[in-house]
C-alpha cells in the first residue's frame, strides 16, 4: 500500500473512532441531560411529563405554603406570562423568598411540577451578609484589624 493511501485510511479510521466516542458519550449522558423552561413553555405543553427539567422563574409573592410536616413547600413559579405550582420537600437555600427568581431541578407531574432541588438567584448587587458588613467597614474607612 502507498503511503498516501495509508495515511487516508489513519485519517478516516481517526475520524471513525473520534465519531464513535461522541455518539457514546451523548447516549451516555441523554438521562442526565437537564433541560430549561419557563412557566410559559410548561403551559405551552412543551415539557414531557416525568422528564429530568429545569423550572426557571420568580417566586410568585404569597405563594409560598409551607406544609404541617416543616419540610414541604408549595410555590408557584411565574415568568409573567404563565405561571406553575410547584412543590418542593427539603430544606430551602437562603435566598429563598417571595419576589425572587429561583431555579427548580424535577419532573412535570400532571400541571404540577415536582422538584428535586431548588436552587435561588441573586442579583448581580447581591453580597454575603458577612461580607457585606465588611464592604460597609472598608467605605466607611475602617481598617480591619488582624
Amino acid at each position: 500500500m502507498k503511503p498516501k493511501n495509508q495515511r487516508l485510511v489513519l485519517v478516516i479510521a481517526a475520524l471513525a473512532a473520534l465519531l464513535a466516542a461522541v455518539v457514546l458519550a451523548m447516549w451516555g449522558l441523554r438521562d442526565r441531560a437537564s433541560y430549561f423552561y419557563t412557566p410559559a413553555d410548561i403551559a405551552a405543553g412543551k415539557a414531557q411529563q416525568d422528564r429530568a427539567v429545569r423550572l426557571g422563574g420568580m417566586v410568585e409573592r404569597g405563594s409560598v405554603r409551607r406544609q404541617p410536616d416543616g419540610v414541604t413547600i408549595r410555590f408557584v413559579l411565574t415568568d409573567g406570562k404563565a405561571a406553575t405550582p410547584v412543590v418542593y420537600r427539603g430544606i430551602t437555600p437562603d435566598l429563598f423568598r417571595e419576589g425572587s427568581g429561583a431555579v427548580a431541578e424535577g419532573r412535570l407531574q400532571g400541571r404540577t411540577f415536582v422538584a428535586d432541588t431548588i436552587l435561588a438567584k441573586h442579583d448581580e448587587r447581591y453580597m454575603p451578609p458577612e461580607l457585606g458588613n465588611l464592604a460597609a467597614e472598608h467605605k466607611a474607612g475602617k481598617t480591619l484589624a488582624r
